[in-house]
């Protein structure tokens, strides 16, 4: 018979991950029973494929299908005779709706693009729609649904928070799903300061309180710190945080090395912002170091008072001997005493020291807030000098001699007696006696003795002589500095100040030696204090970088040990502060903008950018000046204009803010003197107007000689005419004139104007002056000649003019020439 072959399911459509069985069914006998995949591969069980076959029937099972596993499946037999019969069964797969791994809050940053996330499957591809709040389709034009079913939001804002829907659709099986997506967005920190900084006095038990107010999605965590270091709450700070995103610290107690920057910062999801605010503290001026001092009478004494204090004391000297005071700068009149000081310290120098020097001397630090007062005395050691000049004593044979040796020094003098280089004890002789006391020493000579020296051997055979003996000290290096600190810490400068050692090792100090080197190296690097002062400037350091400082004191001794090592933090690099701006009228239609650098932020200034316009117009006008340029000529401009002016400084890091500043540019200068004079200076000005005052004076001096005959020009001409008439007559003239003087009575007295050439001449040819033009000769008159240098000399042939009543002329020569 032939066998006939049947599967319970001829078509079957499967979910992906459904599970489900076959069974294929023989009328017959069959001998062999066999299932076939899609792919035309035998089946033989595994984990997820199972077959159970019988004699007559075969189960095909498959567990959790998958896409890949829909096709055509065929039963196949097989009798004894070899032949075959099948059955065939189409399994069908398909997706059904599934959403994968959607989150619910998704999260973003305050204007960025967002992505939110729906990740859904299904077989065939679904249609996928977006709802706001369960109940809007999106239109808005910032929102986007992407190609693999995201919805995208565009500079996602505060405003966008809340449920957005997934859904999802099959229409070939009506299958619909749905998921809801809360979005959050989180904002960055928001910082604003009600104010940045601070003024505080030090040891006053002051407080003062930094307020911190913040916003921000989720509300930011604030903390306080200070040198790379939080803030953790204690008996010196309070932190407090208060509604409305105030955050407050408040610093108890002020002491001086409160001072200084302190940072707020606000972190939350989206971000971290910080801001710094500043805390000055003053001090009320302190003497830190004021110490007597011994100095040698003729060599130079160094007087050296520290004081502290914010703002930095001015210090000055006060002599008690005679209430002078010194400065810095000053000099006593013999120029002895001068006194040189700098941040906070000042040194007393006094060249040649004097006896009348001894005394005391009163240091003085003062500053706006207050001062401080200290006193030291100035000792001076100085040889034995011998009070009385006396060498020589008389006395008789049997009288007793007493020789005084009255000798001052500092510190006392030992004195000792000798005679021929024999030393006198202290306690005498038979013949000797010796009292001393209070730097005065009595040698008795001749006691008990019938004869004593004579007068000429004491002067031979007694010698006096004082030496000078003190005690020897130990010496020893000066004791560590202390209170280390750093100040004014900019991007390339420091300054280091320090307390003085509690022991100088017996031995002046002669200098600081400060070391610094960056963290993390092994090169310290040497700076010498100015003299004996405890500030630093550390210069040439690198911006945003950490160093080590530490201070050792060397005396004559050697250097002692080093201070315990601080270290501190340069500031970065940043964009210089906004330009300083005065301006000037210029020239014509130009104006000249003076530019005042700020802080240049660590960098050199590389050019100012200058926008101006009127302020009428909407477009600026744009000039780079050089940063090496301290100012910018804007030009040409309008007249009657206000002008508005945009300076921003550029360095390396970025742009200021801008500076702004408007002018005015006036009315339009007449036109003939703007035509004439605009591009002159003064001196062209002047000149044009001497020329045009010279061509006046001209025409009226032609219109004088011609109208009234007078005038220069009259003058010049009268003067010529007269050189030509006198060059005729010129010897009719000189004996006219020699006749006159040598007595004609008939003569008129009255001598007219005559030349240089017609001056009358004496018996010798010596010239005689004549008396003025149309002036009568009344009085005698002595006539100076005059040498070749112009000087009037007296010759003993001077001629001596007399006036008679008879108005007759008459000359006398000097008795020499008689």
């Amino acid at each position: 018979a032939v066998l006939q072959v049947s599967i319970s399911l001829n078509k079957v459509e499967l979910s992906v991950g459904e599970s489900k069985f076959f069974k294929c069914t023989v009328i017959g006998e069959p001998v062999k029973l066999e299932w076939f995949n899609p792919q035309g591969e035998r089946i033989v069980s595994s984990q997820r494929v199972a077959l159970h076959t019988g004699e007559d029937s075969s189960r095909l099972t498959i567990y959790n299908a998958v896409v890949e596993d829909a096709g055509i499946y065929r039963c196949q037999t097989t009798d004894a005779q070899g032949q075959t019969q099948e059955a065939t069964m189409v399994l069908e797969m398909y997706q059904k709706l599934t959403f994968r791994d959607v989150r619910s809050p998704q999260e973003f940053r305050h204007g960025e693009a967002a992505e939110v996330v729906c990740d859904v499957i299904a077989s065939p591809a679904p249609a996928v729609s977006w709802f706001y709040q369960k109940v809007t389709t999106i239109k808005d034009g910032k929102l986007f649904v992407l190609p693999n079913n995201n919805l995208q939001i565009h500079k996602v804002t505060k405003a966008d928070e809340g449920v957005y829907r997934c859904e999802a659709r099959v229409e070939a099986r009506g299958e619909i799903d749905f998921v809801d997506i809360e979005v959050v967005v989180n904002v960055p920190p928001v910082l604003s300061m009600l104010q940045q900084s601070f003024n505080a006095t030090a040891d006053y038990q002051e407080s003062v309180t930094f307020t911190c107010v913040t916003s921000g999605s989720p509300d930011p965590e604030v903390t306080w710190h200070r040198k790379g270091q939080q803030l953790e709450r204690s008996e010196q700070y309070v932190l407090n945080t208060m509604e409305g995103g105030r955050s407050t610290l408040t610093i108890r107690n002020i002491i001086q090395g409160d001072g200084g920057g302190y940072t707020c910062r606000a972190t939350n999801k989206a971000g971290v912002e910080e801001r710094e605010l500043f805390l000055k503290v003053f001090v009320q001026p302190h003497i830190t170091q004021l110490r007597n001092v011994t100095a040698v009478e003729g060599s130079a004494a160094m007087i050296s008072c520290v004081a502290e204090g914010e703002p930095l004391p001015e210090i000055s000297w006060r002599r008690a001997n005679d209430g002078r005071s010194f400065t810095d700068g000053d000099k006593s009149q013999d120029g002895r005493m001068d006194v040189r000081g700098r941040h906070g310290k000042s040194m007393l120098t006094i060249s040649g020291v004097k006896l009348t020097d001894l005394g005391r001397f009163d240091c003085e630090a003062l500053s706006r807030i207050g001062g401080h007062q200290k006193s030291m005395f100035l000792d001076i050691e100085y040889m034995p000098k011998f009070q009385t000049n006396q060498t020589i004593f008389y006395s008789w044979e049997g009288n007793p001699v007493n020789i005084s040796c009255d000798v001052k020094s500092n510190p006392p003098a030992t004195m000792l007696w000798r005679r021929e280089r024999l030393t006198i004890s202290a306690e005498g002789t038979a013949n000797t006696r010796v009292h001393t006391i209070d730097g005065k020493s009595l040698l008795e000579v001749g006691i008990g003795s019938k004869r004593a020296p004579t007068g000429n051997s004491l002067t031979s055979e007694i010698k006096i002589m004082a030496t000078l003996s003190s005690l020897a000290s130990k010496w020893y290096v000066p004791s560590n500095p202390y209170s280390v600190r750093l100040s004014a810490v900019s991007q390339r400068i420091a300054t280091v100040t320090f307390m003085k050692p509690d022991s100088h090792g017996g031995v002046p100090i002669g200098h600081y030696l400060v070391n610094y080197k960056e963290v993390g190296s092994q090169d310290w690097r040497d700076v010498k204090s100015h003299g004996v002062q405890t500030i630093v400037l550390l210069t040439g350091l690198e911006p945003n970088t950490t160093y080590e400082v530490r201070v050792a004191a060397v005396n004559g001794k050697g250097q002692g040990e080093f201070s315990h090592t601080e270290s501190f933090q340069t500031l970065p690099i940043r964009e210089p502060s906004p330009p300083a701006v005065h301006g000037q009228r210029g020239m014509g239609k130009a104006y000249r903008l003076g530019l005042v650098k700020q802080d240049d932020g660590g960098m050199p200034i590389v050019e100012y950018i200058v926008k101006y316009k009127t302020d009428k117009e909407e477009q600026w006008m744009t000039k780079l000046v050089s940063g090496q340029q301290d100012f910018a000529l804007l030009q040409p401009l309008q007249w009657n204009t206000r002008y508005e002016v945009e300076i921003t400084a550029r360095n390396i890091k970025g742009l200021s803010e801008p500076t702004f500043y408007q002018f005015f540019m006036p009315q339009k200068p007449d036109i003939i003197a703007d035509s004439l004079f605009s591009g002159l200076g003064l001196g062209p000005v002047v000149g044009l107007g001497l020329v045009g005052l010279l061509l006046v004076l001209v025409v009226v001096d032609v219109s004088c000689y011609f109208l009234r005959q007078c005038g220069l020009l009259m003058c010049i001409t009268r003067k010529l005419c007269s050189k030509k008439m006198a060059t005729s007559g010129k010897s009719k003239e000189m004996e006219e004139g020699k006749a006159a003087y040598l007595g004609d009575g008939s003569k008129d007295p009255i001598v007219e104007m005559r030349t240089e050439e017609e001056r009358i001449t004496n018996h010798d040819g010596s010239p005689v002056h004549e008396p003025n033009e149309t002036t009568p000769l009344t009085e005698p008159e002595k006539l100076p000649l005059k040498e070749e240098n112009g000087k009037e000399t007296l010759k003993p042939d001077m001629i001596e003019i007399k006036v008679h009543s008879d108005n007759s002329i008459h000359t006398k020569q000097d008795d020499s020439k008689a």
